[in-house]
């Protein structure tokens, strides 16, 4: 079933969200498969209908996906093999004709509006805010005169428009997006960045113990994040990801010492 669907790849949809954005500008050749969550987009690939998934997992903004974390790590048939990085451009879209002020509900998915909350809080106070699957979603929702989405501003809807320019609450905004496939076979031979996940002994100074291994082989750290586990209250599982050719000796090495001193320890991706 994957040489089937050997060029087809899954992301959040509908077709015009910043997932399916992100997929165009990773693999502009493949056949784009929207899925109605990250967890079925993964669970596609596991399926063997798809070959890759999108999964958002680091907004400049609102930091970590942790949703698409935990997913990532549950995995464990899962890996990470590109990386891509996606200016967002969040723009007001209404029915044409709108006025700002006769704003009533604004949908959109949950980051985007924690993106937007400064204009959202000094400009639309007024209005109800309601969550929807997906930024592109919000499209489906607009109905009355005074309902408004968020989208990017790419997106183009006959009957709608935009209300000014963009709204978020940094004009740079970007959000990293990783191309997951299943099997370990399907990682790159060298690759810029390694990214993986591991708990720490519980012991004084473990997390300072974990980084020393990548100081003694010489490699840069580019990004931590902490998880609690669940069920199991008081520990964390670490993401980590460092700059380093999967493909070079001492980075083999790195990982090796790391995977003997961690608990959990999972490669998440080389790419």
């Amino acid at each position: 079933m994957i040489e089937k669907n050997a060029q087809r790849v899954c992301y959040l949809g509908p077709d015009g969200s910043y997932s399916s954005l992100a997929a165009q500008e990773m693999l502009p050749s493949a056949e784009g498969v929207p899925c109605a969550s990250f967890y079925a987009a993964v669970q596609a690939v596991q399926k063997g209908e798809a070959r890759y998934a999108v999964l958002p997992v680091e907004n400049t903004l609102q930091g970590a996906v942790t949703q698409n974390l935990d997913l990532l790590y549950a995995h464990s048939d899962l890996y990470a093999v590109r990386k891509h990085v996606l200016k967002i451009d969040h723009r007001l879209i209404v029915r044409e004709g709108t006025r700002l002020e006769e704003i009533r509900r604004i949908f959109s998915h949950e980051q985007a509006i924690l993106q937007c909350g400064k204009f959202l809080a000094q400009n639309l106070a007024q209005a109800e805010i309601v969550h929807t699957d997906s930024t592109m979603q919000s499209i489906s929702r607009i109905v009355a005169p005074g309902d408004a989405g968020i989208v990017g501003s790419h997106v183009r809807v006959e009957g709608l428009a935009f209300l000014g320019e963009n709204i978020a609450d940094e004009p740079k905004n970007f959000t990293h997006f990783l191309l997951v496939e299943r099997g370990r076979q399907s990682l790159p031979e060298h690759g810029e960045y390694v990214y993986f996940a591991a708990t720490c002994p519980h012991e004084p100074g473990s997390l300072l113990k974990m980084l020393q291994i990548l100081s003694v082989y010489d490699l840069n750290m580019t990004k931590i994040e902490s998880r609690p586990i669940k069920n199991s209250p008081g520990e964390y599982r670490f993401f980590v990801e460092f700059k380093g050719d999967c493909g070079e000796k001492n980075v083999r090495a790195a990982l090796d010492r790391l995977h003997e001193y961690t608990k959990g320890y999972r490669l998440l991706g080389c790419y």
